[in-house]
């Protein structure tokens, strides 16, 4: 490689090293660590402090210590920032993170006609813009997006499949976004980007083979294999609710699965009924019993398919954890599944959109961590 070549490169070295130092490192550490020479990463801290994405911070004596201070330097983690939305049958959520993963920026409203995909993404648009303000950023720091949506989305953001509407069909995620809010954009299934953000920060980060389930009245399931997103052809793995064979939609009006919906008032009904249940009250607890019932045949039938390691149980499904998770275990248990491990999301209705800002992490890895520096 040439002069300019190699110091790309080791620029990429040095800015990675910085994003996952846990707080400010000095010459010397990142010597040790990027195996550089002390003046090649001097000069290139220079030069990334002059373009805003290292900050040196104030000397700090070290108690016994003979010369000078120790120069510092951190990553300005918010010099670039990444925007991450969700929409669902009702409303849209979207988040601004900086270049660490870490939420800066929040926006939520009810979208104004779901079947409208113009409508939507234009409301989708609009939350992002919203996020950032909220973050206090400007339009010109915002990298790269991605948008969490329902169905069988291809490798490309295509949605190709949606049970119940034909209406998003052939509909190009990234592509429509990228004309409102003029960045690259992303797409996938919400629930593979619920499993990705589990494996990232939550509660799979000591698994590989991993499904992220969401089960009641939305289902879907997100495949890990091997720490990556499995979408199978035109996007259509976990996409169980089209599923006949399986028993999917047969609980989706019980009021008990009402847990994974959007709708606020349904939600509260379900967690009604599971606190019912937690006290004895037997038609609860017979409703709880057939959902229980309906999981745990799911994911029996997953156990010898796709045969994770760990399932994580999430979507709403996580504030029943206490009720669903010892039921669902014994039920599993009974049918003699392999020994998968079941847990509940510790992320919450975040994890989707968590995810979404580690995919974009994922595909933006270059641009972000390997700038243009001058090589005078």
């Amino acid at each position: 490689m040439n002069q300019s070549a190699v110091r790309r490169v080791n620029t990429s070295v040095i800015l990675r090293a910085l994003a996952v130092s846990a707080g400010p490192v000095t010459l010397a550490e990142l010597a040790e660590r990027v195996g550089l020479s002390r003046r090649t990463i001097e000069l290139i801290l220079d030069s990334l402090v002059e373009a805003g994405w290292v900050s040196e911070l104030d000397r700090v004596p070290v108690s016994g210590a003979a010369g000078r201070p120790a120069r510092r330097y951190e990553l300005r983690a918010d010099h670039a920032l990444l925007a991450a939305v969700r929409i669902t049958t009702l409303d849209g959520s979207a988040v601004v993170a900086d270049v660490r993963g870490r939420i800066v920026g929040r926006a939520h409203r009810p979208l104004r006609d779901y079947q409208d995909p113009q409508a939507t993404l234009d409301d989708a648009a609009a939350l992002v813009l919203e996020a950032l303000h909220d973050a206090g950023g400007t339009a010109d720091r915002l990298r790269a997006g991605a948008v969490a949506s329902g169905g069988a989305i291809d490798d490309d953001g295509v949605v190709r499949r949606l049970v119940h509407t034909t209406q998003w069909e052939g509909v190009h995620l990234p592509k429509e976004l990228e004309r409102r809010v003029g960045m690259p954009w992303f797409a996938d299934n919400d629930t593979n980007l619920g499993a990705l953000a589990e494996r990232w920060r939550g509660a799979a980060g000591d698994h590989d083979n991993v499904v992220w389930a969401m089960l009641g009245n939305r289902t879907g399931l997100g495949v890990l294999i091997r720490g990556d997103v499995h979408r199978g052809l035109e996007g259509a793995a976990g996409e169980i609710a089209e599923a006949v064979s399986l028993p999917a939609g047969s609980v989706e009006h019980r009021p008990v699965a009402w847990l994974t919906s959007p709708d606020p008032a349904r939600r509260r009904v379900a967690l009604g009924r599971f606190d019912a249940a937690r006290t004895g009250d037997t038609t609860a607890l017979a409703e709880v019993d057939e959902f229980v019932e309906n999981i745990a045949s799911i994911l029996t039938t997953l156990s010898w398919t796709v045969a994770p390691s760990l399932i994580v149980l999430g979507g709403g499904l996580e504030d029943a954890a206490d009720v669903l998770l010892p039921r669902v275990r014994e039920a599993m248990r009974g049918a003699r599944t392999p020994a998968v491990e079941l847990r509940a999301t510790v992320l919450g209705s975040d994890g989707p959109l968590l995810g979404a800002v580690k995919f974009v992490l994922d595909h933006m890895d270059a641009e972000l961590f390997g700038p243009l520096v001058p090589s005078t």
